[in-house]
């Protein structure tokens, strides 16, 4: 390339006979300039300006779920309770019919226009419907017209929380360095679990100190208003954050590409596109998406539901048993993100499966007993599993789909699994339970769920300290990225024929970092963390 052959006509006579007796490199050969070095200031703001939109996201399916008692009076007082409960049941059901509608859209748009932007949108869709449903007016104001509009507004904002996931967990592992990327997007499932606790704990905190009609007559409305506020701080964040590298290097080669008349057409990227060329990842995704849903929703969305129809504990204790296991289990997931930059995703994720099947029957036998104790503990074995399972989706499934199409193909695979099987899972399990009246049937479910999970882990490939696919090697610093170079050859984790290597590259006869001095001592980097 002229740069390599300028800076060769510069050197003494003995440096450039040693690049010209030197034999040809490979075509697909790695230099340091084709690895990211992650700047982590902006990996730490992109990382912050996705988990508050995760949070934000389940602090309201917390809130929701937890005032359906108190908000079914409030829209459809003349019905009977069952009837109650039945409408705010199908409504929260109703967000997870529109999230698949949503996710085909913006993961589209992502990988049209890109991630930043998209997600900036998702952010505002979801903070403003929370919001709006604080200002809903009752039915006491307009009737019947009440509850069309909670519908409509719970429709509005889970299409667009069908594009949130998908692009958070595309987002940040396009950021991350790829030895550490379990670690960094495990973050966002933990926001997911800290915000559904958050919600369900203002909820039980608003019960106790305002008392059942004053929650019916005005403060049911204070969770989903204080969405406001938090949502500005929110998109504050989430405006600040840059596009990742790996997508502005497939917008730059794409508008590079439209310039060039010798170049073809790009691909279109439609769902179906997307879905013939992608459809083996996306089908494995929807069943570990599923396996892992299964035993989230029944943790966060049923249990409380289970302890109080089933075991007889108040609804405030049902709600109140459910949070420390929760923010426990939240805790502790960016420690299984971690074990699996060890060890991989797929020994993580095998734990998840096995641990679900060994301890589901144990987990409820013990909540069944009754007692505070048993039942905690219960939890806390149906939480182990959840713990392995989603502290890997965020990393695990971007790995399955290249650069241009990962946000479209994840916005098919997560959000219709996750309506079919996650959002459904309270529905299942109850109805399993009255079918056969026992009371172990969830336990059996979640097992059932977990051996078809174990399936499509075996059939993943390990991505763990691996690149993406479509993108160049993202490490912590230059020292790393030269070390890199130096032992591609030997490296069991480079595959440089799955990165985006321009197809018009010649390369040098040598590669000018072959006789630049190496630094003697690796140099001060930034610390890996949050």
């Amino acid at each position: 390339m002229p740069r390599d052959r300028s800076l060769s006509d510069s050197m003494p006579g003995a440096a450039r006979a040693i690049i010209k007796t030197k034999k040809p490199l490979k075509q697909r050969r790695l230099r340091v300039s084709h690895v990211n070095v992650v700047d982590q200031p902006m990996l730490k703001k992109a990382l912050g300006g996705t988990i508050v939109g995760n949070t934000m996201e389940w602090y309201d399916v917390g809130v929701f779920g937890y005032l359906i008692t108190t908000m079914g009076p409030v829209f459809l007082p003349e019905a009977d309770k069952s009837v109650q409960t039945l409408f705010l049941l199908g409504t929260f059901a109703a967000t997870f019919i529109a999230r698949p509608i949503g996710g085909v859209f913006f993961g589209w748009l992502g990988d049209k226009i890109g991630r930043q932007k998209v997600l900036a949108m998702t952010l505002m869709i979801m903070a403003a419907s929370t919001f709006v449903v604080g200002i809903l007016p009752n039915y006491a104001m307009i009737g019947s017209w009440a509850a069309a509009l909670l519908v409509l507004t719970k429709l509005v904002q889970g299409f667009s929380t069908g594009g949130e996931y998908a692009g958070a967990t595309t987002f940040v592992s396009e950021h991350a360095p790829d030895k550490h990327r379990g670690f960094f997007a495990s973050f966002l499932d933990m926001g997911s679990y800290l915000g559904f606790a958050i919600g369900a704990a203002l909820v039980s905190i608003l019960q106790v100190t305002l008392g059942q009609p004053a929650m019916e007559a005005w403060g049911w409305r204070l969770p989903f208003l204080l969405a406001g506020p938090l949502g500005l701080i929110a998109i504050y964040f989430r405006m600040k954050i840059e596009e990742s590298p790996a997508f502005q290097a497939t917008l730059d080669a794409k508008e590079a590409a439209a310039l060039d008349p010798n170049s073809a057409d790009a691909a279109p990227n439609g769902p179906l596109t997307i879905f013939k060329a992608h459809w083996r990842g996306i089908l494995l995704a929807m069943i570990l998406v599923a396996a892992a849903n299964t035993v989230g929703y029944a943790l966060t969305s049923y249990m409380p539901t289970y302890l109080t129809s089933s075991l007889g504990y108040d609804e405030l204790h049902g709600t109140l048993l459910t949070i420390p296991v929760l923010v426990l289990m939240a805790l502790c997931i960016p420690l299984t993100g971690r074990l699996s930059d060890k060890i991989g995703r797929r020994p993580v994720l095998w734990i998840g499966a096995i641990s679900t099947v060994v301890l589901s029957i144990p987990a409820f036998m013990l909540i069944g007993v009754g007692e505070i104790w048993s039942t905690l503990l219960g939890l806390a074995m149906i939480a182990f599993p959840v713990t392995f399972y989603v502290s890997n989706l965020a990393s695990s499934l971007p790995a399955l789909f290249p650069t241009e199409s990962r946000y479209g193909a994840m916005g098919i695979a997560y959000n219709f699994a996750v309506a079919i099987f996650g959002g459904t899972t309270p529905f299942i399990i109850a109805a399993l339970i009255q079918a056969t009246g026992d009371d172990m049937m969830p336990a059996y479910y979640l097992m059932a769920t977990s051996f078809i999970g174990a399936v499509s882990i075996f059939f993943l490939k390990e991505s763990a300290q691996r690149p993406l696919p479509g993108s160049m090697p993202s490490v912590d610093s230059v020292f790393e990225a030269r070390e890199l170079v130096a032992t591609q050859d030997e490296n069991p984790n480079l595959d440089t024929d799955e990165m985006p290597f321009d197809h018009t590259y010649e390369p040098p006869t040598s590669s000018i970092d072959a006789i630049l001095p190496e630094p003697e001592t690796e140099p001060e980097r930034h610390p890996v963390g949050v």
